[in-house]
């Protein structure tokens, strides 16, 4: 069933077998797993299904560099289905790489192994409505999909790997119905779980403190609790509650991804050679091959994981001539914050700039009507969205849009800040930080990707240290990945939650989500959220 928490009595003491702090994907993926047990599931989320400004206020905070890290509020939606509200489908595994522990990687290693994750994918990928369990583009379409630079067979870079768009799903929109139909599960809205309360003497949580903005509260006893709350959130709860902390970890080895678009890769190669855009698999999935750095070069040469994608020029020079890239350009005002503040950190400006781009949208109106129409139909109203903008720019001048795994770094963390929020809970500092590490990763990949380039003698990729570095930093922390803040490991001294994502120390409190991640990877974190969320609800099924 699904209630409001104003419905609940001032006061009251709710009991539960289970109780799920957080709806979104991690949270709902569990909830999901308990539909027809005997029994009782409390899921506890602080929104309601659309958005609302009030709850949403309850995300902002301190940051430490606002040009390195977006405001404590973007990229994040507090509400029933958390941030599946607002992502934008991308799916992919982590590789076994980036489970294992690399002497070239600080901090790096996961307390299970690929063949134990591996084992959760395939019903994680059906959840997240990926289509079918194959990220192999030899395999993924009869035949196997186009290639993205025919001829092109680089000896340190795969191409075969691909990523996987789900329609986006939107967990709560479309799973709400089993949960409210379920006797077992009910599901509490407006409900913030703003302290953990601990017994002194059995080391277990006894109850969760749950207020409302109106001021109600309530208490719940679960014999199991699962914070579900994201990379953020998480960490403000257990230091708020005093929990978890005793080595000083919870917070630490705050990670995104390092993540950017730069240089100019020309093609001598026809049109008919490149395929920068999308194929669909025979369930209507849309699928895209990447290049990615292979493990051997990635040990040989001592960088992370790292992926990058044909991408179309910069949007904000004219140059690139494309009535389309400049019609987005000029009506960048009407996109989403985090594609409008890209925009608007590259644009030159200036009245010469702004005729420069309306001169391609005039010489070229066919391909941005075209485009709109497009868009209109394959995206805003189609059931299964067209993932993203695909341009073939003129002149076969691409930029890649770079992706990789950033460095577990101690000093990047997130801490409580000085002031309250409007439940009384203090509010969140994030101090972001990046390695040069991190920096070396893509510098070392477009080297790679430079001299593969040069042999074939087909394609060359012109790119400068200073400008990767400021087109990696450009945006600062990537989006709304937020990773490794109660990372789990073996030991208390190093880690948050063991290898099943129990708390150390706190043996009925439990972490799901990209909180516990130890290191980023390449690939997304939904895809691993919803696998190691399965997992855990696996494991609590046998908790008596």
């Amino acid at each position: 069933m699904i209630d409001d928490a104003e419905m609940v009595e001032d006061g009251a003491r709710l009991e539960c077998d289970l109780c799920i702090v957080g709806a979104g994907a991690a949270g709902i993926a569990i909830a999901l797993q308990f539909l027809d047990t005997k029994r009782r599931i409390i899921l506890l989320e602080s929104g309601r299904p659309d958005f609302e400004a009030r709850t949403q206020a309850l995300y902002e905070g301190e940051v430490a560099d606002p040009a390195l890290h977006p405001p404590a509020d973007s990229y994040r939606q507090r509400r029933f289905g958390g941030s599946t509200a607002l992502w934008g489908g991308r799916c992919m595994p982590l590789d076994p790489v980036d489970l294992e522990a690399r002497h070239w990687v600080p901090h790096s290693g996961w307390p299970i192994g690929m063949e134990e994750l591996a084992r959760w994918y395939r019903a994680a990928n059906a959840l997240c409505e990926a289509g079918e369990y194959q990220y192999s583009a030899a395999r993924a379409v009869p035949g196997g999909m186009r290639s993205m630079i025919a001829g092109f067979d680089p000896e340190n870079f795969s191409a075969d790997g691909i990523e996987r768009f789900s329609t986006p799903t939107n967990f709560a929109s479309r799973y709400g119905h089993r949960l409210r139909a379920s006797a077992s599960v009910r599901v509490l809205l407006g409900a913030n779980c703003t302290a953990i309360e601990t017994d002194a003497g059995s080391g277990r949580v006894e109850a969760l403190r749950v207020r409302t903005l109106s001021g109600r509260g309530f208490l719940v006893r679960a014999a199991q609790v699962v914070l579900a709350l994201g990379g953020l959130e998480t960490p403000r709860l257990l230091l708020a509650s005093r929990l978890g902390n005793a080595q000083d970890q919870v917070g630490r080895y705050y990670m995104c991804h390092i993540a950017g678009t730069s240089g100019r890769l020309r093609l001598a190669v026809p049109r008919a050679m490149v395929h920068p855009g999308y194929e669909r698999s025979e369930d209507g999935t849309y699928i895209r091959r990447r290049l990615q750095l292979n493990a051997a070069a990635q040990e040989r040469h001592e960088v992370g994981n790292a992926v990058a994608r044909l991408h179309f020029p910069r949007i904000p020079d004219p140059s690139h001539g494309s009535g389309v890239l400049s019609g987005l350009y000029l009506a960048r005002r009407l996109l989403p914050y985090e594609y409008r503040k890209r925009l608007d950190h590259d644009g030159a400006g200036g009245v010469r700039h702004m005729l420069a781009h309306l001169g391609n949208v005039a010489t070229d109106p066919g391909s941005a009507v075209g485009f709109a129409t497009s868009m209109l139909f394959r995206r805003k109203l189609a059931a299964r969205k067209f993932p993203s903008v695909i341009v073939h720019p003129p002149g076969r001048v691409f930029s890649l849009d770079f992706h990789a795994e950033q460095q577990p770094n101690p000093e990047s963390r997130i801490t409580l800040g000085a002031t309250t929020d409007a439940l009384g809970m203090p509010r969140l500092h994030i101090d972001w930080r990046h390695t040069a590490g991190d920096l070396r990763t893509a510098e070392v990949f477009f080297r790679l990707l430079a001299e593969d380039l040069r042999r074939w003698g087909r394609g060359w990729l012109e790119w400068d240290p200073a400008e990767l570095a400021h087109d990696m930093l450009r945006d600062g922390a990537y989006g709304g990945h937020h990773i490794g803040t109660a990372r789990m490991g073996r030991s208390p001294r190093d880690s948050v939650v063991d290898a099943e994502g129990r708390v150390h120390g706190i043996s009925n409190l439990s972490i799901a989500g990209s909180a516990t991640f130890p290191t980023s990877g390449q690939a997304n974190p939904t895809l691993t959220i919803v696998a190691l969320a399965l997992r855990m609800a696996e494991r609590l099924k046998q908790v008596g």
